[in-house]
């Protein structure tokens, strides 16, 4: 059972805010050998220890949540790795092996001949308290996708959800790895009054979905790790058949799960869809567009950014168009203080490319080429015809304060494709008869609107010796000459981010281009394919 109920206290760095109800660590450290097991009662610790790894040849390690710490520095011999796998439970098919009534989980790495090589004895905790600052969410009656990186306590929180659901409705819990009700015939008391099914093997887990719903006449159905397609699809079922889905997979953000193609039906899914010239024209984009293919299988999804930090999409649905049309929708950022208040905050959730730099908008790093002479005002941008999300990405890459606007009474600056302009609808029309200044890109594509976005904020006050700005008119003026009969051209030396970008330009002109030389001398030559 539990064998010890205790409040966190600051020692350990954490707030006492809620309670640990943590499993027998002692447990766990039976199954190690003796030297291992000593040092690691010496060093203490015991709240923070995450994990001990074994690795056949290499120094035993242990990890914190400070980082890791050798053990010793004696390599780990292959009978202590055998020592431990004869003192847990049979390894499953997905290399997971338990210890009866607790939640520590032991997951074996083999060689090319089955034998065990490696292990890594995770310390099982349930923790009381982890979902309070979503409970209002849980039990509201909607389906929740919790999503995180691995490690982040997801699980954690899906076990917690299970018991503080079980209170009040039928919950059966699908445990394909004995990760939520711990190993053994009986689940962990963690989950309460929840139901557990036990899976044979994670390729059967689609299987005991259906079957948990068909069988069981659940309320809830807690599921952790969707992975597979087939999963995505049972929970699609199980979702239509009115069942709330409590389920969490891996991922660090919305977009990164949408791009995902195994698992983007969790949220409807994307499809590729050919607009008419007039509807096109009404949205401001190009005519072939990405839409969510489907209803999503989740109303919320949560981003666990970390323990104390989540993001929620309250309609997944409206955070799915948004971000397919490049303007993300608002969402809630919930997290706990150090004195355990928790706080409530709308806010507007950054792109994946803002993601994977870690950094704000404000504070990304302008190309290695430019440099930012002064402060530039903003400028308010009307895109007719071109794709806003790539006028965006351009002004984020560019470093340069720009404004979408959807009005032409608002607007500085209209920019427009050729395509577009040829056509000479009224609103261009309008436009010219306002003095509007019109800005015509000859392709849609990041390329083009980053000159174009130059040549704006030259004319807004920037110094016109831009380097950048320089390079791409000498690749400008290149592929003219070759357009009017001149075999080759070749430009000066650049770095590889500016000939990446001429480039771009001379592929948009239907122009062949090589890189020659060896750097720092390495340039770019235009010419035409015969």
């Amino acid at each position: 059972m539990m064998a010890l109920m205790k409040k966190e206290n600051q020692e350990n760095g954490t707030s006492n805010y809620h309670n640990h109800i943590t499993d027998d660590l002692d447990t766990l450290l039976s199954v190690l050998p003796d030297d291992i097991r000593s040092a690691v009662k010496q060093i203490g610790r015991r709240d923070e220890l995450l994990e001990v790894i074994l690795d056949l040849g290499r120094v035993p390690t242990a990890r914190y949540t400070g980082g890791e710490v050798v053990l010793r520095e004696m390599e780990v011999a292959r009978e202590e790795v055998q020592y431990v796998v004869g003192r847990v439970g049979e390894f499953d098919a997905d290399n997971r092996a338990g210890i009866a009534r607790t939640l520590h989980r032991i997951a074996a790495i083999r060689n090319r001949q089955s034998d065990v090589v490696g292990i890594t004895c995770r310390v099982g905790r349930a923790v009381y308290g982890t979902i309070a600052i979503i409970q209002d969410i849980i039990e509201g009656g909607k389906s929740v996708l919790l999503l995180g990186r691995p490690g982040v306590g997801k699980t954690t929180m899906l076990r917690e959800a299970a018991r503080v659901l079980a209170e009040k409705k039928r919950v059966i819990v699908v445990d394909t790895s004995n990760e939520i009700g711990g190993d053994g015939d009986i689940p962990h008391p963690a989950v309460g009054r929840a139901r557990r099914m036990q899976v044979k093997t994670p390729s059967l887990q689609h299987e005991v979905m259906i079957e948990a719903v068909e069988n069981h006449n659940p309320e809830v159905i807690i599921i952790d790790e969707i992975g597979r397609e087939l999963e995505a699809m049972a929970a699609r079922t199980i979702a239509e058949r009115g069942v709330q889905l409590i389920a969490t997979a891996h991922g660090n953000a919305l977009d990164n799960l949408l791009l995902n193609p195994t698992l983007s039906d969790l949220l409807g899914g994307i499809e590729s869809v050919t607009l008419s010239d007039e509807e096109a024209r009404r949205r401001g984009t190009q005519k072939t567009i990405l839409e969510r293919r489907a209803p999503p299988t989740f109303d919320v999804l949560i981003e666990i950014q970390d323990r104390q930090r989540l993001l929620i999409h309250y309609s997944v649905a409206e955070s799915v168009d948004g971000l397919l049309r490049g303007q993300p929708s608002r969402a809630e950022l919930r997290y706990r203080d150090p004195g355990g208040e928790i706080h409530k905050e709308q806010t507007t959730p950054p792109s994946l490319e803002q993601r994977e730099s870690g950094r704000p908008v404000a504070a990304l790093p302008v190309s290695p080429v430019r440099t930012m002479q002064e402060t530039l005002e903003p400028v308010r941008v009307f895109p007719y015809g071109i794709a806003r999300n790539r006028l965006e990405s351009a002004a984020r890459r560019m470093h340069v304060p720009v404004y979408l606007v959807k009005d032409l009474g608002q607007t500085e600056v209209l920019v427009t494709s050729k395509r577009f302009y040829r056509k000479r609808p009224r609103l261009i029309a309008d436009a010219e008869q306002r003095g509007l200044p019109i800005y015509v890109l000859r392709a849609n594509t990041v390329a083009q609107m980053e000159a174009c976005l130059s040549d704006i904020f030259d004319n807004e006050g920037r110094s016109s010796d831009d380097p950048l700005r320089q390079a791409l008119q000498e690749a400008e003026d290149a592929i003219q000459k070759v357009q009017s009969g001149v075999l080759a051209v070749t430009l000066s030396s650049q770095n590889s981010y500016v000939r990446r970008r001429q480039h771009e330009l001379a592929r948009e002109s239907d122009l062949a281009s090589a890189s020659r030389g060896k750097e720092p001398h390495r340039r770019v030559r235009i010419y035409r394919e015969e």
